[in-house]
């Protein structure tokens, strides 16, 4: 806000006549930066001479989502950002086709995310909800289904009962959700159980544990982005991956990998 440039902001939160404007500006020129999601990608959105294209969370657009601008601009300068690079960007990377940087030094006062690996158990959650809440902070509860989130907010209303417990998943009402987002924030609630949908764009400085259910059902690069939603401030953060006691050797790799490689810009490696 402090440099002479109009920045905007895209999404499917946008109002409809915000978003008619930002559409006029970008296609006029007058609007500098858009920052957005998906909702960039459009064809009705036209760019006037577009100089730079950067692509965050970049494992999270498919190959011809991240080409569709770079199409229709072939000489744009492109920019792709991610914590865990997937293994077609890696291998261009490596094969000299993209250049790549790595950003190994966290931001001062950031620690790394302590991770632990465990079978189920409700002695182990309630402690370390307990030691969460004991030190200010509040708890992300993840589920991969829709289905059981309620049963698991139960579960923790159950053990705390005056805790204030929210579920959240991507089916939901935009506003509803985005309602829950902010209460969680503001304090209102102090455990969020949710699907993976915290995974990406989430930033609650005062959540700093996670507890992610049935980890053995995730993919390598989703659960180390679940794990930076927490030690994201100056407070340490803690994950939790549970499973259930019989799990497959390949889903066992995985979570040895995540133990073994849990400090700060370990997603490259």
């Amino acid at each position: 806000e402090n440099f002479p440039v109009k920045v905007a902001m895209l999404s499917r939160l946008t109002h409809e006549n915000d978003r008619k404007e930002i559409m006029k500006g970008l296609k006029e020129g007058y609007t500098d930066i858009v920052i957005g999601t998906h909702a960039l990608l459009r064809n009705e959105i036209s760019f006037k001479n577009p100089g730079l294209l950067i692509i965050d969370e970049e494992h999270r657009f498919g190959v011809e989502d991240k080409e569709l601008i770079r199409k229709r601009f072939p000489l744009i300068d492109t920019l792709r950002l991610t914590a865990t690079p997937i293994p077609r960007t890696l291998h261009m990377s490596l094969g000299k086709v993209y250049d790549l940087s790595i950003l190994d030094t966290p931001p001062p006062g950031r620690e790394a995310v302590e991770t632990y690996v465990a079978v189920f158990d409700e002695e182990l959650v309630r402690n370390a909800i307990n030691f969460e809440l004991q030190r200010g902070g509040k708890v992300f509860f993840v589920n991969n289904r829709i289905r059981g989130l309620r049963e698991i907010a139960r579960l923790i209303e159950e053990m705390f009962p005056d805790l204030k417990v929210a579920y959240a998943h991507g089916r939901m009402p935009r506003t509803e959700l985005e309602d829950i987002y902010i209460n969680f924030y503001l304090g209102n609630f102090d455990v969020l159980v949710s699907t993976p949908i915290i995974e990406a764009g989430v930033d609650f400085p005062e959540a700093n544990t996670i507890i992610v259910n049935n980890a053995h059902t995730f993919g390598l690069s989703d659960l180390h982005q679940l794990r930076g939603r927490v030690g994201r401030g100056v407070k340490k953060g803690y994950a939790y991956f549970l499973t259930p006691r019989e799990i497959s050797q390949e889903a066992r790799k995985r979570l040895s990998i995540l133990e073994k490689f849990s400090e700060l810009g370990s997603g490259f490696k």
